[in-house]
């Protein structure tokens, strides 16, 4: 723990700001602690180096983060105590940064790549690019990133990028670090503005991301299982809908309709779904562990619909964990 007596928050750093974070967790009562890796969160917080952690969980554009779904699938059983707080959303804006080609930054046209994106089978009508460079992109060869940011950028890169060699790393600001140490000039990362300043990139594009409204939710995670009276809350909506819950699950894959039986008690206990994902259980190939995110809060249901319906499926479903329940933060999404 920190040596103050402030408690300590740790966020990874490849998309989110501290600006961001600020928002819920001010300055005067906490201290931030930047982490390289959603993994790296994810440990201090089950070590309670830090009392909470941030963390990715979905994209509007790119869908959900699976590396923080795997984490919470827990295979390993590395995180046992961790549950889900609240929430935070950030609209994310992706750059293009990298060194100019001072060979060619006279020419009239600045983009000597195609400006079409090529359509295909499954894309016959490809998405145009919101931006356009802000240089020259001849000569870069390689494009550093984490796959989150490549989903989002897809347009731009297939428009301006196309046929550059792909490298993903553990989040944009390692792809900055990573593309400031090319002597040869010809690497590129997607990142932000911050990183570029830092580490003297140029920038070769703005605003590289495929929609306006471009936003990521954030989980907010600790180890206090009884998570709904954490001091980080600044409020407590009583209506249910304003409320959220998630809980994992797997299911005898052998067994005709198991899915749908777990999925019945939401319905039986009138509780509306938000979201279903899945990952590899890892416990069989092809076999799965389900995450339903719904409406309500274990512990701010005057009615126990929320606290039965949990009871209920832990004995349709071969395991289940309720990963947490935690009130919006009055934003309308």
């Amino acid at each position: 723990m920190s040596s103050t007596t402030k408690p300590v928050l740790a966020f990874w750093v490849n998309e989110i700001r501290r600006q961001a974070v600020r928002q819920v967790f001010p300055a005067d009562s906490w201290d931030l602690r930047p982490a390289a890796t959603i993994d790296d969160v994810f440990d201090q917080v089950q070590a309670r180096e830090v009392s909470v952690g941030v963390v990715p969980f979905e994209n509007s554009t790119n869908g959900s983060v699976v590396f923080t779904l795997d984490n919470l699938a827990d295979r390993n059983g590395q995180y046992k105590d961790i549950a889900i707080d609240g929430e935070i959303f950030v609209d994310i804006h992706h750059c293009l940064i990298g060194r100019k080609n001072v060979a060619s930054v006279l020419l009239e046209d600045s983009t000597d790549r195609s400006a079409t994106s090529t359509p295909t089978a499954a894309h016959p009508s490809p998405p145009k690019p919101r931006s356009k460079p802000l240089s020259n992109l001849g000569h870069i060869k390689r494009l550093y990133s984490h796959p989150q940011a490549f989903g989002q950028c897809h347009a731009f890169i297939s428009t301006y990028l196309k046929g550059v060699e792909i490298i993903d790393v553990s989040s944009t600001s390692k792809a900055a670090e990573i593309v400031s140490q090319d002597e040869t000039g010809t690497w590129a990362a997607i990142s932000n503005e911050p990183a570029a300043t830092l580490h003297g990139l140029d920038f070769l594009g703005k605003s590289i991301e495929d929609r306006e409204d471009n936003t990521t939710r954030f989980l907010i995670i600790g180890t206090n299982r009884s998570a709904h009276n954490s001091q980080h809350l600044q409020k407590k909506p009583a209506a249910i809908a304003d409320n959220r819950s998630l809980v994992s699950f797997t299911v005898p894959h052998e067994s005709p309709g198991a899915l749908a039986d777990v999925l019945s008690c939401f319905k039986e206990f009138n509780l509306n779904l938000t979201s279903i994902n899945s990952r590899p259980s890892l416990l069989a190939p092809f076999q799965y562990t389900f995450f339903v995110e719904f409406e309500g809060h274990r512990y701010g249901d005057p009615t126990g619909r929320v606290e039965r319906a949990l009871d209920k499926i832990s004995l349709v479903a071969r395991n289940s964990r309720w990963l947490g329940s935690w009130a919006r933060y009055g934003i309308d999404r």
